[in-house]
């Protein structure tokens, strides 16, 4: 598999941006990836070595939009862990 495909994009929401401040990043990845090949896809798009990978579900949400039931999202989500002093930049 591509480095592309397996980082789909990082996640921008509020707990993972307070995760920043520690130098921890989260991206959503592929169902299939591991955490070498997230390691290496990290390193190839931003330049960057990773301390650890952890990776967790992201469990499927039910939901109702003008009375209509559906599901939401699902997938996996990565926990990369850099050093004290290497950054990654989202524009």
């Amino acid at each position: 598999m591509t480095t592309y495909k397996i980082i789909k994009n990082p996640r921008i929401t509020e707990k993972a941006s307070f995760a920043m401040e520690q130098n921890v990043y989260t991206f959503d990845v592929t169902s299939n990836a591991n955490k070498t090949e997230i390691k290496k896809a990290i390193f190839i798009l931003y330049k960057v070595k990773p301390l650890k990978v952890n990776i967790l579900p992201v469990p499927k949400k039910e939901v109702m939009s003008r009375g209509i039931k559906g599901s939401k999202g699902g997938g996996r989500k990565a926990l990369v862990y850099l050093k004290k002093g290497d950054k990654i930049e989202f524009i």
